[in-house]
């Protein structure tokens, strides 16, 4: 299993990012014509999820230019499936196998980075843990401090601390789901496994994905934002919310309503990530085929930013510092802001454990 880029904590200029799609961009129709054709002669079964928007394909024709600072041996995928998934569904899990089992890629990339890595390995008949049920936002596995440290080292320990609210706050507004988290990343693996295709961790690490989304925010959103999990996970009555199945992507657009600023380290940046991770990583380098196993709320984004790319984005303008930030400054400004956020986060955190 190939692990997605290295992030660097080096200070670098930082350009402006690439806007997100515009209101009139629809990745179906951008796509449409490409798929069938390519989805009928590989496999007509297939027909059903390329007219419903489910499984697209973009050929690298249709990709941006690749930047000159590429090395010349590099040779982007000669064409990129895009499966959108969803997290609790069976039906997804089924999609899946007959996606890669007709397809038969190089290279397989999963929206997960590696401290998640581990859903792709749970037991499918796990009961789950007391306290939090299994999400994309859990911290688990067989080396669970390591997990922690770095969790710790990537993103600090406001993150850190902020991921396991959210992991009980989601694990809460999920509880009317009735299947196991991630099936379908499991079914990813398992195929990969059967047809040696190379297994790609393509999401950026989750902890700079929070650290990033808590800089975004003022200590008063900052504030109303803990404020407002803590009540959700408390709350003894139940919400129509509450009654259905809730994907990580709807939990991001649920606070990215309520805190706009959220909107771009929280779904923009990670669309752009996840797009990278497909054609221009080291892991899909003069690959013939890569399928991307996603999020379906992630496919309009991730389809605009295949083929809207000019190649000036690097992964460290995703993953880096703010280019006035340098390695003392972090440190110091990082200490009492961590200190005092993530101290405060855990006693929180305390609380809600002793009362579930």
């Amino acid at each position: 299993m190939a692990a997605g880029p290295t992030p660097s904590t080096a200070a670098s200029f930082r350009p402006p990012l690439p806007p997100p799609p515009p209101a009139c961009f629809d990745y179906q129709s951008a796509s449409l014509a490409d798929t069938r054709a390519a989805a009928a002669a590989i496999n007509p079964a297939l027909a059903g999820l390329v007219e419903s928007g489910g499984l697209v394909r973009v050929p690298r024709r249709r990709f941006g230019p690749v930047p000159a600072w590429r090395p010349p041996d590099f040779a982007e995928p000669e064409e990129v499936w895009i499966l959108g998934t969803s997290h609790l569904s069976a039906e997804s899990t089924k999609d899946v196998e007959r996606v890669l089992r007709a397809v038969r890629p190089d290279n397989v990339v999963v929206e997960l980075c590696r401290s998640r890595a581990g859903i792709m390995y749970a037991s499918d008949n796990a009961s789950g843990e007391p306290l939090l049920k299994s999400n994309m936002f859990s911290l688990g596995g067989t080396k669970f401090f390591g997990a922690v440290n770095r969790s710790i080292n990537l993103g600090g320990q406001s993150a850190l601390a902020l991921r396991l609210l959210l992991a009980v706050f989601s694990s809460k507004i999920s509880s009317g789901a009735n299947r196991p988290f991630g099936e379908e990343f499991r079914a990813a693996r398992r195929v990969s496994e059967d047809i040696d295709a190379q297994l790609v961790l393509g999401d950026r690490p989750i902890e700079i994905t929070l650290e990033r989304a808590l800089k975004s925010l003022s200590w008063d959103e900052k504030t109303k934002l803990v404020i407002a999990l803590f009540r959700g996970i408390t709350s003894t009555t139940d919400t129509p919310d509450e009654k259905a199945a809730v994907s990580p992507y709807e939990l991001y657009e649920k606070l990215s309503s309520s805190y706009p600023s959220l909107l771009q380290p929280l779904i923009h940046e990670r669309d752009m990530y996840l797009a990278w991770s497909l054609k221009r990583s080291k892991a899909v380098n003069k690959s013939k085929t890569v399928v991307g196993v996603i999020g379906k709320g992630h496919m309009n984004g991730v389809v605009y930013a295949l083929m809207s790319d000019q190649g000036e984005l690097r992964f460290r303008d995703l993953v880096g510092r703010d280019s006035s930030e340098t390695w003392a400054s972090s440190i110091a400004k990082g200490l009492v802001r961590d200190t005092v956020i993530g101290v405060a986060l855990w006693a929180l955190y305390e609380l809600v454990q002793a009362s579930l």
